[in-house]
């Protein structure tokens, strides 16, 4: 299944910036472009695409909603495309196709044709229907007792550069110890911003260390924890179990008190709280900033919908269907449809959002991450770049900036 969630070339990138890094250059290489159509020649979404050749790793992306597809960042050479129909169609001709890509140029590929076919299983492997905006009982599902202690405990591990940095682990309304980070600056009159950070796909609330300093530098109290899954020494990919509703519902509580870690620190402005997650962290933080009413302001960087719009794109369906059941599916459905973070995030006025969408992103397809962006409430402000999932410098400097405006972190220099 295609790790859809995967991202740590994007904390390397956090490492090497700095306080005031200077923009990383973006490597010019060539690019294909396509479109799938059936024989009207109308465009088909959702078809997955693989690129192969020219001594390159293999790469996937899908069709979006007018049946077209791109790969950047390709040396110069010749490649092969190939198309694996959706639901509903078969590869009408060729299914291959040879393209040769000339340094620095766009190379246009011929149209893949497919042909429609009638769908009679009963069971097909598809994308569920989300329904509506999330109600209040779907929000009660994530109620804690705000005046249970909190049993923080913090331990100081350095003081320098005007940051301190502290290891912390307080109590999860669901059992268990929450672990995580607490970065703050030091030596500053007057309340500070505060900001809760939740760590991409594969790297804990320690490797984000040196992002949250970054920030801390910058004049914010930032606090950063570990999802359930790390916990448990899993990986954020579904377990397509009850386990996953219930990982995700343990995870929005514990947010939760991350913030009342925040609103209790002497040194932070309750009403200067912001959120900011990246690839998983924004997408479980699109269902946060649904249900968190003390937020000012929230980053939603690389992220989509929720963990079955991501097992759900055309690339993964093949894997559903292989491994799981009709009833197995329909069961984890069930559970997980009624948690879905894009049915909340239509909920998180009046929290500020900013959503950063790669253009060639291959992990988090752009289409879905343009319908969770689509589907949230306002005020909200939409930003694409022209990279893949690891975004770039100038989305670490436009959030920064965003950042600046909204809560007062410091401006960068």
């Amino acid at each position: 299944m295609q790790a859809a969630m995967a991202c740590v070339a994007f904390v390397a990138l956090l490492a090497a910036c700095g306080g005031n890094g200077d923009p990383l250059g973006e490597t010019a290489e060539g690019s294909i472009r396509g479109t799938v159509a059936d024989a009207v020649g109308v465009g088909v979404p959702n078809a997955a695409m693989s690129l192969t050749g020219n001594g390159q790793a293999s790469r996937a992306t899908s069709t979006g909603a007018d049946g077209a597809y791109a790969f950047a960042d390709l040396p110069a050479g010749t490649y092969t495309v190939a198309v694996t129909p959706p639901t509903g169609f078969t590869v009408g001709a060729a299914g291959t196709a040879s393209v040769t890509v000339a340094s620095g140029a766009e190379a246009s590929a011929s149209t893949f044709v497919l042909d429609r076919i009638e769908v009679t299983n009963a069971c097909t492997v598809a994308r569920p229907d989300f329904g509506g905006p999330a109600t209040d009982a779907d929000r009660a599902l994530f109620a804690y007792d705000a005046n249970a202690p909190l049993n923080l405990q913090q331990t100081v591990e350095s003081a320098t550069g005007g940051v301190q940095f502290s290891g912390i682990s307080y109590t999860s309304p669901d059992g268990g110890s929450v672990p995580g980070i607490l970065v703050e600056p030091i030596g500053r009159s007057g309340l500070r911003p505060g900001m809760v950070i939740l760590h991409p796909s594969g790297v804990p609330a320690r490797g984000m260390g040196p992002y949250a300093t970054m920030l801390a530098e910058h004049g914010a109290v930032v606090i950063a924890i570990d999802a359930p899954y790390f916990r448990r020494g899993g990986s954020s990919m579904p377990l397509f179990t009850p386990q996953d509703r219930t990982e995700q519902i343990q995870l929005m509580k514990d947010l939760q008190r991350a913030v009342d870690v925040l609103r209790a620190h002497p040194a932070v402005d309750p009403a200067r709280i912001a959120f900011e997650g990246y690839s998983y962290g924004g997408i479980l933080g699109a269902q946060f900033v649904g249900i968190e009413r003390r937020l000012k302001a929230a980053v939603l960087a690389a992220a989509m919908g929720g963990q079955v719009t991501g097992a759900t794109t055309a690339a993964n369906l093949a894997f559903l269907a292989n491994n799981l059941t009709c009833a197995a599916r329909n069961t984890w459905f069930q559970a997980m449809v009624p948690v879905e973070p894009i049915r909340f995030i239509p909920n998180a006025s009046p929290t500020a959002l900013l959503f950063q969408i790669g253009r060639f992103d291959t992990a988090v397809l752009p289409l879905d991450a343009q319908a969770l962006a689509d589907a949230a409430s306002s005020p909200k402000e939409i930003l694409y770049y022209d990279t893949g999932h690891s975004l770039n410098q100038q989305a670490l400097f436009d959030r920064h900036d965003w950042l600046h405006a909204q809560i007062g972190i410091d401006a960068r220099q």
